[in-house]
Formats: structure tokens, C-alpha cells, sequence
């Protein structure tokens, strides 16, 4: 099996290099992946600036490729072009946070394998929650990210175009998961804070001062299972018809607009 490795926290990411470590194990591993940190940069793509590409050894254990652009670009030019072959899996992460909610609108992590299933892949995003209290552990966390992937691979299977979202919680070194768990996402919006500063001109400017936590929400979803120590495996889609309103719109009659 051939894989695609990418991220959105850059080639050099701790977290890509676990999980390349264990990704092995299944397979011809291929690392593509931005040349800096991509985190919240969604699903954008470069378009009027050549994707500048570098061979890179990480951590004096293998060799990848950065590229100077997005993690969307990495998969559109990584299958286009960069690959011996066309990918039987694109796995991207590990990224350095939790990945649930309302932020895998805004996640690079996300974005990657979404423009993997795009291309008719089967992809999967990888996210490690992080706590101030909890030593982060990338190794640990990438054996259960491995494992849960065997799970996907070898029981349910992926087909061409799934993609799914799995996010690990946060274990000290004497904790495991509580276990495994199909979750849907939450979409209670997360309500971002700002400080005001003023620079040198009197001119007003705001920071991001926002730190995400894991609310209250609906036991049903992946902020809750993994607040509450599980590893969460939800399936994603791009589609983002509304098909309740189709059915009601187009029974209704429509005017033809007059110029």
C-alpha cells in the first residue's frame, strides 16, 4: 500500500515524524508537506505563485518533500505530479491539537485529506488534543492512531473518497483511551475573544486572544467523547447542500426574473 503523508504544521512537525514512524508498518510511506506552519489556513490553494518544492531529511530518519504552500497544494501536487503513483491512502497529521467542532472548518489538517477525497482518496486527518497539564506524547499517540487506522483499514474498510476525521485525547503516561467511538460533528459555534492594542500611531489593532477548550455540548458528539478520554473517528463529507431545502425550494414556483 502506498500512503501520502502531509500536514499543517510543517515538514519539521513532531507529529508528522511519529506517525510516519508508524505508518510504515502498513505501507510505502511518502512524505509531502508545507515548508512552514499551514495551522487554520483551511482549504486554500496558490494560484498566482509557483509552489517552490525542497528535499528535506527529518530527523536523520527519512527523507520528504516541502513544499512552499498549503496543505491543499501538497495532495494536488503530491498526486499530480510528485508520487510514483496514485495513493492508496492519504493520511494527514499529526497535527498538534484537537481537531473537533467547528474547527475542522478552519483546519489545514482537515483541509488535506478533504482534497484527497476530492481526487477520489481515501484519506484520513489525524489530531492530538493538547493540554497545558499533560505531557504530549507523539509516539504513544501515534501507536493509537496507527491501531485505529488497522480498524478502518481492515473492518469497516474506506472506500474511494471517504474521508475521516480521528482525534486522540490528551492521556498522561499512565492513561489509556477510554476507547473508540463513531461520533458526530459538534457544531456549536466557538466564540472567539480579542484584546485591543493600540501601536505607535494611535491606531487600534485586535489579537486573537481566543484559547480553545473542549465545552459543553451533546453527548453524541466528538467534543464530548474526547473530553471525556475517548479516541473519536468521524466521517466527513464536502458536500454542503442543504437537501431539506432543496426538496421544500423546488416544489415552489418560480418567478423568471424580467430584465
Amino acid at each position: 500500500m502506498l500512503i501520502l503523508l502531509t500536514n499543517d504544521d510543517g515538514i519539521h512537525a513532531p507529529g508528522l515524524a511519529a506517525l510516519y514512524r508508524e505508518l510504515i508498518h502498513l505501507g510505502e510511506v511518502h512524505v509531502v508537506a508545507p515548508e512552514t506552519v499551514q495551522s487554520a489556513t483551511g482549504h486554500g490553494i496558490t494560484l498566482t505563485t509557483p509552489l517552490l518544492t525542497n528535499k528535506v531529511t527529518i530527523e536523520n530518519g527519512f527523507t520528504g518533500i516541502a513544499v512552499d504552500g498549503r496543505p491543499a497544494d501538497c495532495v494536488k501536487l503530491a498526486v499530480s505530479k510528485l508520487l510514483p503513483r496514485t495513493p492508496d491512502l492519504v493520511v494527514s497529521g499529526m497535527n498538534s491539537g484537537a481537531n473537533v467542532g467547528i474547527n475542522v472548518i478552519y483546519s489545514g489538517t482537515v483541509a488535506a485529506a478533504i482534497e484527497a477525497a476530492f481526487l477520489g482518496l481515501p484519506s484520513i486527518a489525524v489530531s492530538l488534543y493538547l493540554k497545558n497539564d499533560v505531557h504530549t506524547d507523539y509516539k504513544r499517540a501515534s501507536l493509537f492512531a496507527r491501531q485505529t487506522i488497522e480498524q478502518m483499514l481492515g473492518t469497516t474498510g474506506l472506500l474511494p473518497g471517504q474521508c475521516v476525521s480521528l482525534n486522540l485525547p490528551a492521556l498522561g503516561p499512565d492513561e489509556n483511551p477510554a476507547g473508540i467511538k463513531v461520533v458526530r460533528q459538534c457544531v456549536r459555534p466557538f466564540i472567539d475573544t480579542y484584546e485591543q492594542r493600540t501601536n505607535p500611531r494611535g491606531q487600534h489593532y485586535y489579537w486573537n486572544s481566543s484559547v480553545f477548550t473542549l465545552g459543553d455540548t451533546e453527548d453524541d458528539t466528538d467534543v464530548a467523547a474526547l473530553r471525556n478520554g475517548y479516541i473519536t473517528v468521524t466521517p466527513l463529507q464536502y458536500d454542503l447542500t442543504n437537501y431539506r431545502t432543496v426538496q421544500q425550494w423546488e416544489k415552489q414556483k418560480w418567478a423568471l426574473p424580467i430584465p
